[in-house]
């Protein structure tokens, strides 16, 4: 009698925290971009252009784009390392605790 191995981890509690993870992660990034164009132009790129101020609001998130790939090496490696659900949770917690610390900046004006 041969006894197959179970996973650790069902495959739906694994596909729930991918899904929370990657919804969190897809409103922290839409709540910005929605700042981005209505208000930090205003308060944090304030300039005689309008076009200037918006255009320096979005280099700042197409920044955070770009560290993107460079945080899923970097977490990747780690998740290898120490696990993936401390991982997760570390990086749920860098991406909450960076979007309260740009709610508590203070502004240009």
């Amino acid at each position: 009698m041969s006894t197959a191995a179970t996973p650790a981890n069902p495959r739906s509690r694994v596909i729930l925290a991918s899904l929370v993870g990657t919804t969190i992660e897809f409103y922290d990034f839409y709540a910005y971009a929605t700042a981005a164009v209505l208000v930090f132009p205003l308060l944090f790129f304030p300039s005689d252009n309008a076009t200037a101020s918006l255009l320096a609001s979005f280099a700042v998130f197409g920044a955070a784009m770009v560290a993107r790939p460079i945080g899923a090496m970097a977490f990747g490696h780690f998740g290898d390392k120490y696990g993936r659900k401390a991982t997760l949770v570390a990086s749920l917690l860098t991406m909450g605790i960076a979007t309260f610390i740009i709610g508590v900046l203070p502004t240009f004006k």
